[in-house]
């Protein structure tokens, strides 16, 4: 294994993972196997490396936030596939590697011996995973971009008030949840090869992931032969769900059952509610919720968006406020759910999942670029 100051733990100890990704779907999703003690070998091309490198503002000490926030754990090797020498060393990686994970166009590994045919030929073991954006037939040549899928899945015209233009969300949603699908297939392929000896090819695409991300949106159409549209911050089947003025300001509330709707209108001082018909169940409270809207606004309008945080809070009724990222940092950090490792003095999200017998460790920042090259050379040459 390639020589490291702090050596990994965890289950996915040992096993070699050659990261030919680049971008958000799978440098997440390699950072999440990373972060489980696999060794990831980063394979970067000249003359910047990953994309991510360069996407700035903002930096830390000049290198891209963006690029710090997906890359803990990582081993760096910059090799130029056109040319021999580098290209048969990254041959060579994927002849040693337990995983291989590709983003490049579907067919572009090609020229390369890189395919999963080749690879394979010479490490029948190997989980070759492959992400593209629409898959690999109809949807090959078109470029895999996040803002792209969430405008073609559907996902844009769900976004935004009832009257205005169609939104983005405001992160690479659909690019996280393909690289966590990835690392599931990843590691179920790998439970299939330690019982089987069989490698295989998994793939994914970041049109799928949303579609299927989309959950009960595309199950409106799917199984109501309903289109959803925009509905601002509101629930298409439940109110509330939104975020509701205050004396002061906003503060979401969350009423999804009767227990709970009733714990609101209670706290709220509106009792008298539960007798009204109109507001008996989910769906009468759904077809009625522009009669019960300013119901609840006129207490509502009080007393501060805290005071109703710290009143509803105690009743049992999920509220919240709208917090800007440091506030949910600082949230979580008080809730004693310590969201900030530091490997190498560099900040970033804790993996979000705990084990209690094999936790993620954090033993590598973000690699600089190429950083590891005559250490992976020495290890493919040994």
């Amino acid at each position: 294994m390639i020589d490291d100051a702090t050596p990994a733990t965890g289950p996915l100890a040992g096993v070699v993972v050659a990261d030919f990704s680049r971008v958000l779907a799978g440098p997440y999703a390699t950072m999440m196997l990373a972060d489980l003690g696999a060794t990831v070998i980063k394979v970067e091309g000249p003359p910047t490396g990953d994309d991510t490198r360069i996407w700035t503002p903002p930096t830390r000490d000049g290198v891209a936030t963006y690029y710090l926030s997906i890359n803990r754990n990582k081993h760096s090797i910059l090799l130029d596939l056109a040319d021999p020498d580098d290209l048969a060393v990254a041959q060579r990686l994927a002849a040693r590697a337990d995983v291989m994970i590709e983003n490049f166009k579907p067919g572009g590994l090609v020229r390369f011996g890189l395919d999963y045919a080749r690879v394979a030929a010479a490490n029948p073991a190997v989980v070759y995973c492959s992400i593209s954006g629409f898959g690999p037939a109809g949807g090959a040549a078109l470029p895999g971009y996040d803002l792209l899928v969430q405008a073609t899945s559907g996902l844009m015209s769900l976004t935004g008030e009832p009257d205005g233009p169609p939104l983005r969300a405001g992160v690479a949603v659909f690019d996280v949840i393909t690289g966590l699908h990835a690392a599931v297939a990843i590691l179920a392929a790998l439970h299939h090869r330690d019982r089987t000896g069989e490698g295989q090819l998994v793939e994914t695409n970041l049109l799928s992931a949303a579609l299927s991300g989309l959950v009960n949106q595309t199950s409106a159409y799917l199984a109501g032969g309903v289109v959803p549209g925009r509905l601002g911050n509101a629930h298409l089947s439940l109110f509330p769900y939104e975020p509701l003025p205050t004396g002061d300001g906003d503060l979401i509330i969350i009423a999804a059952n009767d227990g709970q709707f009733r714990k609101l209108v209670t706290a709220l001082g509106v009792s008298e509610l539960l007798d009204d018909p109109r507001f008996g169940s989910m769906a009468e409270r759904n077809a009625h919720r522009d009669a019960l809207r300013p119901l609840l606004l006129a207490p509502l309008a009080t007393r501060s968006a805290q005071e109703w945080f710290e009143v509803l809070s105690a009743a049992g009724v999920p509220c919240g406020p709208i917090n800007t990222v440091d506030q949910g940092l600082e949230l979580a950090a008080k809730l004693g759910l310590e969201p900030v490792v530091e490997p190498g003095g560099v900040p970033s999200v804790r993996n979000p999942v705990t084990y209690s017998a094999t936790p993620p460790s954090y033993r590598r920042p973000p690699p600089a670029l190429g950083a590891d090259g005559d250490a992976v050379r020495a290890w493919l040459a040994g």
